[in-house]
């Protein structure tokens, strides 16, 4: 039976790119070995630990969601012990709900990249299509209109405040008046 965990792992701050694509691949070829799926891997770097471990400050994150077997885990486990890298992991089996719900939102984004990859009709082919007394009632905006008020838009927000918006935003911290004394 084939279940959701994440693998995360802190690596030793002192491996380079190389040791941390080789943990890498050992971690892919024992799912693969065991008919395991990589979901996504997710690699935060460098960051500081919470308390020291060996010596070391720091660690290289790295998260891993996958579809394995529970005999898959076990071979995972056993991998990542006899690395001298590695300086901790945990395999955690995932919650079915969130893990649904991740799924449900990466076919939405798909299905929405496939939606906006797909060519749409131009908007001499959508007036050709529609007489001409409807077109007037129903105000269909053209592409260009469309594409003018995005432009609009980005410039501005690349502008910023005008002037009298800047006038009008009180201070972030107002301090009381100090006196010199002399």
């Amino acid at each position: 039976m084939r279940r959701d965990y994440e693998l995360g792992f802190i690596l030793n701050p002192e491996v380079n790119e190389e040791q941390t694509r080789a943990i890498l691949d050992r971690v892919e070829q024992v799912v693969a070995n065991y008919n395991g799926q990589i979901v996504r891997i997710n690699q935060w770097g460098r960051r500081r630990l919470g308390y020291p471990i060996e010596h070391h400050r720091d660690g290289f994150y790295v998260f891993i969601d996958m579809i394995l077997t529970p005999e898959t885990v076990i071979e995972l486990d056993r991998t990542l012990k006899v690395s001298e890298e590695v300086l901790r992991h945990l395999v955690k089996r995932r919650d079915p709900k969130t893990v649904q719900k991740e799924r449900e939102a990466r076919a939405a984004a798909v299905a929405a990249a496939a939606a906006a990859a797909t060519p749409t009709p131009t908007a001499p082919e959508a007036e050709a299509e529609v007489p001409a007394e409807v077109h007037d009632e129903m105000a269909i905006p053209s592409e260009a209109s469309s594409d003018e008020v995005i432009a609009d838009q980005e410039a501005e927000i690349l502008a910023g405040p005008s002037a009298e918006d800047v006038e009008n935003v009180p201070p972030a911290i107002e301090e009381p008046e100090q006196t010199v004394e002399a």
